[in-house]
């Protein structure tokens, strides 16, 4: 503490030095300077009448002042230059102590934080299912995915928007669907709400709606937006068809 107020109060530090000072000898007109050749030091005007303590000791000598240090002001100068160094390397060094007491403990305190952050994450899928009204999804071994009246996650949490639910049904003998509209009107909200809904199921949440019940899904593929990569001689129609290649190469009888 002592060290972060040298680098963010050392004017207020300084200032309460300048004033001990004037009480100590008496002038009033004394003041406390610094340049980058001699540091801190305390400026006394010529005019004054004034008897040097042993503690001051003469440093420069102008035309109408003296300059003085004294081994207070160097301690002070010292600490408010290298603080900020300084700081780090306490800091450092309390960190290592910290590190080295705890390491006994290492085992037990990952066995704490791994409940913590289990409890954590339950708390919270408990806490949004209930607020936003998600149901339990259930699962099978047949190839399925079959939502009622899914939602966006985020966009239905959204207390402005008005969303509107859409369902999905997925089985061995509709394995396929093509999505078509306008510009806006949803496509990729509804095939991103769909994975999403797979991805919170499968992680142990709720899902936002009615009912849901998935087969088998072992990873989720997208394909969504457009770019071209004029550099490489690319169309966005070729990128995109490289794209789609890249998942139907690394994809399961369980891909979604």
């Amino acid at each position: 503490q002592e060290l972060r107020a040298l680098q963010t109060d050392s004017t207020e530090i300084l200032n309460r030095y300048e004033e001990s000072q004037r009480e100590q000898t008496g002038v009033q007109g004394l003041r406390v300077g610094f340049n980058r050749v001699h540091g801190y030091y305390v400026e006394i005007s010529k005019t004054v009448d004034f008897a040097p303590p042993p503690e001051y000791i003469r440093r420069q000598t102008l035309k109408n002042t003296e300059r003085y240090i004294t081994s207070e002001l160097q301690a002070l100068e010292t600490k408010i230059l290298t603080g900020a160094e300084d700081e780090k390397r306490l800091e450092r060094q309390l960190w290592n102590d910290l590190l080295g007491e705890l390491q006994p403990h290492v085992p037990a305190l990952r066995k704490i934080g791994d409940a913590l952050s289990r409890f954590d994450v339950l708390q919270s899928f408990a806490q949004v299912a209930t607020r936003h009204q998600y149901v339990r999804p259930t699962f099978t071994d047949r190839s399925a995915i079959d939502i009622e009246n899914g939602r966006h996650p985020v966009l239905d949490a959204d207390m402005k928007l008005r969303f509107v639910p859409n369902s999905i049904a997925l089985n061995p003998l509709r394995r396929l669907l093509i999505i078509t509209g306008p510009n806006m009107g949803g496509k990729s909200t509804y095939m991103r709400q769909t994975a999403l809904i797979v991805i919170m199921a499968y992680a142990g949440s709720f899902v936002p709606a009615d009912r849901a019940a998935l087969g088998p899904v072992d990873r989720v593929f997208t394909r969504i937006g457009a770019s071209d990569d004029l550099a490489a001689g690319q169309s966005t129609f070729l990128v995109e068809m490289s794209e789609t290649a890249n998942i139907l190469r690394n994809a399961t009888q369980h891909r979604n």
